[in-house]
């Protein structure tokens, strides 16, 4: 005796549901036994596959009716809804099921991007931190450097998640930034540290946004209501270095790291620009240094941003100390032992032991000033420091292209500093009107 293909579905069906049913524990009679209803988190859920049915349709599976499929979505107000699609003609209810997986796949209904993209209430601000720092390094409009995203995973794992962590997204807002700016207050933080923190944490609440890329959690940010410090620039620490003090460091370092004092202070370079200069960046001559790349955390990027590719001119006396230490090298001039790259933390733990107290952006402050006093033209210095261009400095493009004009500006200037024992080792003869 053969059975049909709807009657073997069902007789597997209820045995299955028998032993269910034979794997319960027994209850005692005269107690009810507690229900506990249990909701898996959307975080933890591995997917649906949702169910199929033919309307008016009971009993065996019609291939000549429409099959439909259900399945559930996340809405933003945190609640689920059915789902309800056509998926035509199924010559079985297996092909049905096969094709609502599909489309549930397709759309990425259970996916955590999906998720993510729509917050539900519940959703905390460290979850939602995680999935923006996430989302930050894979974004093609606008990428960020290495460098800033380490600054502010450094905000947030120091000062943001402690304190505002475990507060839902919608519960942000102007009461509790007043609240946290006391909290860096009290720890003595400087107003520009603190609008930085505190911009961090307003992106994070900015970054949850709905299917169509509309915030969910707007806001007008009061900043009279938060106390927010204001930042004024002349009250800001901005160390500076002398002359005297950049002596002083060429004297009390070794060869190499006196030669990368010389260049940053002679140059205005960053300290990852540096870093990562190779001596085919060079003009033969040493006279003109092509900046291309920058160095951060011993790996090569692409530098700060597009301004800073650009062609240095160096002063004649240093050109000649550049000379005379690439002779003989290939690749990056300044590296390790073992040939690796050096890291800026271990440079400035050197220079700090030589007694210099401070960062490497002194040094550019420093150039700046040198060749301010030489009266040299700003769209000369903003291309030797890499600033940025306005629109009468592209009008004026055509002067920065001029060799011989880039080069007695850059003489007329000079290092402001003296090389003393670094410079007179050098092979080539030096004209005592450039050093004295």
């Amino acid at each position: 005796m053969s059975l049909s293909g709807d009657l073997v579905e069902r007789f597997t069906y209820w045995v299955v549901q028998g032993f269910r049913l034979s794997a319960l524990p027994c209850c005692v009679r005269g107690q009810t036994p507690p229900i506990k209803i249990e909701r898996t988190s959307l975080l933890k859920r591995r997917g649906q596959q949702g169910n199929v049915y033919q309307a008016h349709q009971h009993g065996k599976w019609n291939p000549r009716s429409s099959a439909y499929g259900r399945f559930w979505i996340d809405v933003s107000d945190g609640e689920r809804e059915r789902r309800t699609v056509s998926l035509g003609l199924c010559a079985t209810q297996w092909v049905a099921r096969l094709r609502l997986r599909e489309y549930i796949e397709r759309a990425g209904v259970s996916s955590k991007h999906t998720f993510h993209q729509i917050p539900v209430p519940g959703t905390t601000f460290r979850q939602q931190a995680e999935w923006w720092m996430e989302s930050l390094s894979t974004r093609r409009r606008r990428p960020l450097k290495p460098a800033t995203l380490y600054g502010w995973q450094h905000c947030l794992d120091r000062w943001i998640l402690p304190n505002l962590g475990n507060k839902l997204v919608s519960e942000v807002g102007n009461g509790a930034l007043r609240q946290f700016v006391e909290i860096l207050a009290a720890a003595r933080l400087a107003p520009k540290t603190i609008v930085n923190v505190i911009t961090v944490a307003k992106f994070v609440v900015a970054s949850a946004v709905d299917e169509e890329g509309d915030q969910i959690h707007p806001r007008v940010w009061n900043y009279e209501f938060i106390q927010l410090p204001l930042v004024i620039k002349e009250k800001q620490n901005r160390p500076t270095i002398t002359e005297r003090e950049i002596s002083a460091l060429l004297k009390n370092v070794q060869e190499h790291y006196a030669v990368l004092v010389a260049l940053v202070a002679g140059t205005g370079l960053r300290i990852g620009e540096a870093l990562a200069v190779r001596t085919e960046d060079f003009a033969p001559d040493c006279q003109v240094l092509h900046v291309k790349r920058s160095v951060w955390h011993r790996c090569e990027q692409a530098p700060k941003t597009p301004n800073a590719i650009r062609l240095v001119d160096v002063p004649e006396a240093l050109a000649q100390v550049l000379c005379r230490y690439i002779k003989g090298r290939k690749g990056h001039l300044f590296t390790t032992r073992a040939g690796r790259l050096l890291d800026s933390r271990n440079v400035l733990d050197v220079l700090q032991k030589a007694g210099r107290q401070g960062g490497y952006h002194a040094f550019r402050r420093f150039r700046f000033a040198v060749l301010r006093k030489a009266a040299v033209p700003d769209d000369l210095i903003k291309q030797w420091l890499g600033h940025s261009q306005n629109l009468i400095d592209l009008y004026a493009a055509q002067l920065r292209y001029d060799e011989t004009y880039r080069r007695e500006w850059c003489e007329k200037a000079g290092l402001g500093f003296e090389l003393g024992e670094l410079g007179y080792k050098s092979e080539a003869p030096i004209r005592p009107s450039l050093v004295a």
